[in-house]
């Protein structure tokens, strides 16, 4: 779209410079229109049209100081007859833009309004040569409109007057905010030059190090523009710089910034600024850094301004007291008595029309009793009512006491002390005056967590605490202990072998194994006696009395938590260690303890009509 554009506005000038050039033409010869629209490499591009003789008619190029992409217009006044068009790029690639995805540019030919030539294919390498056949073009129609300079209706390119100029020209300030505002005038009186300033500047330094500025401006006011060189500047040092120009208000000026190939490391830190005394045409500060191609450059336009006068504004009145003779326009701002115009402050008066800075006590508004609880010593201006009588008490809202009337504390406030007030409770807290919720009722029971009955949920101890004894508790031992309630590994077994045998056996496994092999009823043991203890020890759930195992009876586990397991269905009683019966189950082989306390418990077991007791410890 961005190329459509160029070409659709170089058609579109390319027309109007054909009808001028047409009209301008001497008798004989037509004119004749050559448009070219650069890639971004403008400075790469030139051309030239030869006859057959090798007479130049017109050329063009390198185009330096364009910005990149914009259209140039190339006019003559040519006779009939066949040239020849060189077109040339010093790069080699035609006008086909770049690798770093640049337009492609284009060239067209106009004569008479049509096209007689064009480019087909950018990249047309180093050089292309064709040939052109120029034709008569059929007069131009005529323009009718006022010839009369001195009118609004003057037409430049009309060529027939036609009576349409009505309107006389009147000179005068057309701006109705100015102060010489002239409501008859219809142009401004322009001033069409004035002084500009052109400042260099180095933020490095170190001056532009071979860097230059071309400036220039354009000789006409509507496209296509010819631009003249106006001059070059360079920055050798590296202080700020300022010329002073001479340029025509309301023409295009154009900075070219050529940059040394070898600088671009400082060329970010050049900067140029071209303004007059009301207005900045251009202004860069910089940064130019790896540029592509080596210079870069910005347009502006000039400004000097016109006949009007600024409105200044003041007092104009001779009797004021402020009056001002370098004003033009009254502001209202005259004043005739000055004063302290501040209301808030005690030496206002409503009568000053002026603040001299005689405002001095600041109006300070309070209560001026001093007897009462809010007197303010710096209040000058009494608010009626505002005055608070005193109030003693305890202020402070944490207290037990606090009164939320008191203004003034009298030190009699009592800290809140949470606690239990219930005499009853367990926690009772005598010394606290604030309860909190916190009373615990009283709950009797052993507390002692090393006694075999210790109640986890009592908070006062009763007294009834059983402690444990350690020892045997089996009958089959022969240092049974019926005082025992924790077993312990102290039992000793008979081993059962011949009369008067002085073998103990330390554990029932000992007592099982000899039952097994009685072979084994000697301090030294085979292989055969070892394994059997072995297995006692490791395989089985664990050895019973020789009661229980004499009517193959085993229970495990034991101590347990949840569940004892009895090898054949028995009738079984648990007492607490109180005596008192908590599981009574009959023709059962399981027996679930996970419901009762931790302890220690008596369990009476019926099998076969033989009755065995059995300490059973829920962990």
């Amino acid at each position: 779209m961005k190329k459509l554009a160029y070409i659709y506005i170089a058609l579109f000038f390319a027309m109007i410079a054909s009808c001028v050039a047409n009209a301008q033409c001497p008798p004989g010869t037509w004119g004749l229109d050559v448009i070219i629209n650069p890639d971004q490499y403008p400075e790469e591009t030139s051309f030239v049209v030869l006859n057959t003789e090798g007479d130049t008619l017109m050329q063009g190029g390198p185009f330096l100081d364009i910005i990149d992409y914009q259209p140039q217009y190339i006019s003559t006044c040519s006779p009939i007859d066949t040239f020849i068009l060189v077109l040339n790029d010093d790069y080699g690639d035609g006008i086909a833009g770049s690798l770093w995805g640049g337009e492609d540019g284009s060239v067209y030919i106009e004569q008479c309004g049509d096209t007689i030539w064009q480019l087909d294919s950018a990249d047309f390498g180093f050089q292309l040569v064709d040939t052109l056949i120029t034709t008569n073009c059929p007069p131009p129609p005529p323009v009718f409109g006022c010839m009369d300079e001195d009118f609004l209706e003057f037409l430049s390119t009309a060529t027939v007057d036609t009576g349409m100029c009505i309107t006389p020209k009147l000179f005068g300030c057309t701006d109705s905010l100015a102060f010489n505002y002239d409501s008859m005038a219809n142009i401004d009186i322009d001033i069409s030059s004035c002084a500009h300033y052109l400042e260099l500047t180095d933020l490095a330094g170190n001056g532009w190090a071979g860097s230059i500025l071309i400036l220039s401006q354009a000789t006409n006011l509507s496209p296509p523009y010819n631009y003249a060189v106006i001059d070059t500047f360079t920055l050798i040092d590296g202080f700020d710089t300022t010329y002073t120009l001479n340029l025509e208000a309301g023409y295009l000026v154009k900075a070219i910034f050529e940059i040394n190939y070898q600088s671009d490391f400082t060329a970010v830190q050049c900067g140029y600024t071209l303004y007059s005394d009301e207005y900045i045409a251009i202004e860069q500060e910089g940064g130019f850094a790896d540029p592509i191609p080596p210079f870069m450059h910005i347009t502006g336009e000039t400004y000097c301004g016109n006949e009007c006068v600024d409105r200044t504004y003041g007092c104009i009145d001779t009797l004021a007291i402020n009056y001002n003779d370098s004003v033009n326009t009254d502001n209202g701002s005259c004043y005739y008595n000055p004063g302290c115009t501040n209301p808030l402050y005690l030496e206002y008066d409503a009568a000053y029309d002026y603040d001299d800075n005689s405002c001095a006590t600041l109006i300070a508004y309070g209560c001026m009793d001093s007897t009462a609880f809010n007197y303010d010593p710096l209040a000058n201006v009494e608010i009626p009512g505002s005055c608070i009588a005193i109030i003693e008490g305890c202020m402070d809202d944490d207290a037990f006491n606090y009164n939320i009337n008191a203004n003034v504390d009298n030190g009699s406030c009592i800290p809140i002390i949470f606690g239990c007030v219930d005499a009853t409770a367990f926690n009772y807290c005598d010394t606290c005056n604030t309860d909190n919720g916190s009373c615990i009722e009283v709950i009797n029971g052993c507390t002692d967590s090393t006694a075999l009955n210790y109640y986890a949920f009592a908070n006062t101890d009763n007294g009834s605490c059983i402690y444990p004894v350690y020892g045997c508790n089996d009958p089959s031992a022969i240092n049974y202990d019926p005082f025992v309630n924790v077993p312990d590994s102290s039992c000793k077994y008979s081993a059962g072998c011949a009369v008067g045998d002085v073998y103990t056996l330390p554990n029932a496994c000992f007592e099982w194994v000899i039952e097994i092999d009685p072979y084994c009823c000697d301090d030294t043991w085979d292989n055969t006696c070892q394994d059997l203890y072995i297995y006692c020890e490791q395989g089985w759930s664990g050895p019973v009395s020789i009661t229980e195992r004499i009517n193959d009876l085993i229970i495990y586990p034991n101590p347990t938590s949840d569940y004892i397991t009895i090898s054949k269905k028995v009738d079984v009683q648990l007492f607490n260690m109180l005596g008192k019966l908590v599981i009574s189950k009959n023709n059962t082989s399981s027996l679930d303890v996970s419901k009762i306390n931790p302890g220690i418990y008596s369990a009476v077991i019926y099998y076969k009509n033989i009755k065995i007791n059995k300490r059973i410890i829920k962990k």
